[in-house]
């Protein structure tokens, strides 16, 4: 048996689509991962095959830098981050514009190469990362059943009367004008409405016969799953997918190597693990102020740069590297400072650890509000938070240690991956048996 694995050429997208891709591999099936060429490395680490599919214009193979992406990329990464600095609604407003022209790059194109590998590779089970737009095209078009993973916060399929990139909550450190939020809304809502048309428009080259959809963003797979704990997901968002499920996380076993081993060996003070992402470590502002607080608070850190320059001295038993591994530091951690990523927080809850979060973008906004509703760390504003008060904010995210240990023991019982496969056979038939059924019918009409 086979399992076809499609995601953008992107580390911090491909690491849970291959660590729930694992429990096909430890039940003796052949894995193979459709993705670019900057993320060869991580399928290799894991043992699958790879089959060359580029998704997007942009890559990431684990730390984002403006200066290796192709010419046009570089410099919409450069103005995403001078966003940033603007604030949250700016930031969104950046985002939005960008999706007319990032999230279904040469879609036809790349929807027949995503049909090709199928044809190729003969896969009895499709996971795709719900971000894979074009690929998602793909399958719609030809009718090919698949598992559609939800890596972000559960908003980015959005439900009811929610508007993709229109966050869904708010933390409390965030108060943007009302005047500023009807105009992101309006954006979001003509965005959305301009792919939808792009959409149709491919889906329709792809299978005339095809019904068109009125909501882009809303269309997804034959079997739906979060990878998101159901304990931070909002009940009142009704509507969800089905057959659905939410899987808590897809954290990956890591292994510390023998130094980092020493370093957590060394003392048995707590530490707080401190990571941007693979984007966002370039605000190295504040990371500074981060890193200014944290000196204050008793706390060794471990510290993953990223692409930061410019940071201040740290104290000699501090560990700071551009990057860790983050599952296996985590393990050990007191607290994580976070831009609030899916990763971050879904890795953080199933080890237990609280956290300070401090989101810049996208459905960062609503995962922080999650963290803070469900009490398990404090937010505040990257943008406004000075270094005192980030200190009094590691003091209270500290006291939210219980309520992050009762989550991760949760989320620890009934690891990702193995929901995933479990969902995956008991929901969907094997996709051979699929095609056989259709040329089947195809043969008596």
């Amino acid at each position: 048996m086979t399992l076809l694995v499609i995601s953008p050429d992107y580390a911090s997208h491909l690491l849970p689509l291959a660590t729930l891709a694992t429990a096909w591999q430890s039940a003796g099936e052949r894995v193979v991962v459709a993705t670019g060429p900057a993320t060869a490395g991580l399928v290799e680490s894991f043992g699958f095959e790879r089959s060359d599919l580029p998704l997007g214009r942009g890559s990431n193979p684990g730390v984002i830098r403006a200066e290796q992406q192709p010419a046009g990329e570089d410099d919409a990464l450069r103005g995403f981050f001078a966003a940033t600095y603007r604030g949250m609604v700016e930031t969104l407003r950046f985002q939005a514009e960008a999706r007319r022209n990032d999230l279904l790059w040469e879609p036809v194109d790349r929807a027949r190469a995503v049909l090709k590998v199928i044809e190729q590779v003969q896969p009895d089970q499709i996971v795709v990362d719900h971000l894979a737009f074009s690929a998602r095209l793909a399958l719609a078009a030809a009718a090919i059943p698949y598992v559609d993973v939800v890596l972000g916060h559960p908003s980015a399929l959005p439900v009811g009367d929610e508007v993709y990139g229109y966050p869904t909550a708010w933390p409390a450190a965030f108060r943007p004008a009302g005047d500023e939020l009807a105009a992101l809304h309006r954006m979001c809502r003509t965005v959305r409405d301009e792919f939808t048309a792009e959409w149709n428009t491919a889906l329709h080259a792809l299978a005339p016969s095809a019904a068109p959809t009125t909501d882009a963003f809303t269309e997804h797979g034959d079997l739906v799953l979060y990878n998101y704990p159901a304990a931070l997901h909002n009940p009142g968002r009704a509507d969800l997918p089905v057959p659905h499920a939410f899987l808590g996380s897809a954290v990956r076993d890591e292994t510390a190597s023998a130094d980092l081993r020493t370093w957590l060996d060394s003392s048995d003070q707590p530490f707080a693990y401190v990571s941007f992402g693979s984007f966002l470590s370039a605000r190295a502002d504040v990371l500074s102020t981060v890193i200014t607080a944290l000196r204050s608070t008793g706390l060794r850190v471990a510290l993953a740069s990223g692409s930061a320059q410019g940071l201040p001295p740290v104290p000699d038993d501090w560990l700071v590297r551009p990057y860790l591994p983050q599952a296996a530091l985590l393990a050990r951690a007191s607290l994580a400072v976070t831009h609030a990523g899916n990763n971050s927080v879904t890795e953080a809850l199933t080890a237990g650890v609280p956290m300070l979060a401090l989101p810049f973008s996208t459905d960062q906004f609503a995962g922080a509000a999650a963290i803070e509703s469900a009490g398990v760390g404090v937010v505040l504003d990257p943008n406004a938070a000075t270094a005192r008060d980030l200190a009094s904010a590691v003091r209270e995210a500290l006291d939210c240690a219980p309520a992050a240990r009762a989550i991760g023991t949760q989320l620890r019982r009934t690891p990702g991956r193995e929901r995933a496969y479990a969902l995956a056979h008991d929901h969907l038939p094997r996709l051979g048996q699929t095609q056989a059924a259709r040329r089947e019918r195809a043969a008596h009409s």
